[in-house]
């Protein structure tokens, strides 16, 4: 799954780097920036940093990771949030573009970040999840790469009212309620399907079918379904069977299917949407919604503590 939002200790993570949401001096400091310093050892750590000088506002350096788990550190200095009017979403954007493109050059195949400045520099938590989740999906539109977006209390994540109202109400409504798949399919119903309804295809025939019908290229549908090429090439070929239900959900949202051919293509591989399943729900109010970003979707099952999409 190359994008995934998880609770965690950064400086436990096992990846090829992580990142220090550092100050521009380099030096030891408190919260995320004083725990990697701790835990990799502040005096060792400091003299690589030391050696190094400095960095601006939103550009990224590299040191070794001394004794933690992760090969490097990348350390960026996030903006301080002055109201949002100079220049924080740009600079805030070069810390995730900056530390990615750094990672890529080093060889990394796995990166972890915290969500710089919403800390002590009082980016407010809403808005930064949005410029981190961003400048992480501009990138693996081109590249592959595992990222994680790393929260070591779920209390700092924060998503959008406008997003968590519909959705909370969504699951009022609908979760554990015997009317949801009775809605669900009536709406599916009442939407155009796009595609004639083949009820003796089988599931890897109707699903290439799909694929091929939505015009979009493997890299679109890798990126839209939160899943790597080499997953991909399995699904296309066949290969291990029929994925499992979560890269299937993550494939209708990349494909843009409607609730009645998600649902067609669920029960061809044995699943189904179930109003009991919180996860399922969720997802279902983002299909009706016609609300297809996966990394979106994934922010919220994240909030709800449910399973991300993807493969």
């Amino acid at each position: 799954m190359p994008f995934q939002i998880v609770q965690n200790d950064i400086t436990k993570m096992n990846v090829d780097a992580i990142v220090n949401a550092a100050n521009t001096r380099l030096l030891m400091g408190g919260g995320v920036c004083g725990a990697i310093f701790g835990a990799a050892g502040a005096e060792e750590l400091q003299k690589e940093c030391d050696a190094i000088g400095g960095c601006k506002t939103g550009q990224a350096v590299l040191t070794k990771g001394c004794r933690l788990p992760a090969k490097y550190i990348i350390h960026t200095p996030g903006p301080v949030w002055q109201g949002g009017e100079e220049g924080e979403p740009e600079l805030l954007r070069g810390c995730y573009a900056n530390s990615l493109a750094l990672a890529r050059s080093q060889g990394c195949t796995s990166i972890a970040f915290p969500l710089i400045s919403s800390g002590i520099f009082g980016y407010p938590r809403d808005r930064a999840l949005e410029v981190a989740v961003d400048a992480v999906k501009s990138f693996l539109a081109e590249n592959d790469m595992n990222v994680f977006l790393v929260f070591f209390d779920k209390r700092f994540f924060c998503l959008p009212e406008d997003l968590l109202e519909p959705v909370e109400s969504f699951i009022e409504e609908y979760y554990s309620d015997s009317r949801f798949l009775r809605t669900c399919s009536d709406l599916g119903r009442r939407m155009t399907k796009r595609f004639a309804k083949r009820p003796e295809e089988p599931f890897s025939k109707m699903l290439l079918r799909l694929m091929e019908a939505s015009g979009k290229t493997d890299a679109a549908i890798r990126n839209g379904a939160n899943i790597d090429q080499k997953r991909l090439t399995e699904i296309r070929r066949g290969e291990s069977g029929a994925p499992d239900k979560k890269t299937l959900l993550a494939l209708a949202v990349a494909l843009e299917l409607n609730k009645a051919d998600t649902d067609d293509l669920l029960e061809r591989a044995g699943h189904s949407l179930s109003h009991s399943d919180k996860q399922d729900v969720i997802v279902a109010y983002f299909i009706i919604s016609g609300r297809y970003d996966i990394y979106t979707i994934n922010e919220t099952l994240f909030h709800f503590d449910q399973p991300l999409l993807g493969g």
